[in-house]
């Protein structure tokens, strides 16, 4: 559990000390990149099966992703309230979820990975997952 906030606690803390010694508009601008890194942003995770029984019924995207990555963050951000849209899967906190990734990803843990209409796609344009959804 702790390396979900590794990052965000880095970055906060950095901004901290940054902050003490040149001013505190370091803290600010840390904080918020902190609050980005962080899981905080991302709709509630659930676990791969229950994601895919839903996504089964009710059609809509699977995406898999972890706190702290990048790409991950971009998406989201990309989404805005259509991330709704999705079930979100952390796969630092779910090893099947883990597993499905790797599974399409030839072996690693590649993400964000989304899985819509049964086709996966690793690391997608967040526009086109935009209009998709």
């Amino acid at each position: 559990m702790l390396r979900r906030w590794l990052l965000a606690a880095v970055l906060l803390t950095l901004g901290v000390i940054l902050a003490m010694t040149s001013g505190w508009p370091f803290l600010i601008v840390f904080a918020l990149l902190a609050l980005v890194a962080s899981p905080l942003l991302f709709p509630r995770s659930i676990p791969a099966a229950e994601a895919q029984r839903r996504s089964a019924a009710d059609g809509r995207a699977i995406v898999y992703w972890r706190p702290g990555c990048p790409f991950c963050v971009r998406l989201r951000a990309t989404l805005g309230l259509r991330s709704r849209r999705a079930h979100w899967v952390d796969i630092w906190r779910d090893p099947e979820g883990a597993a499905a990734v790797r599974a399409v990803a030839d072996g690693n843990e590649t993400v964000p990975t989304v899985i819509l209409a049964g086709t996966p796609h690793v690391n997608p344009d967040p526009r086109w997952l935009r209009s998709a959804l």
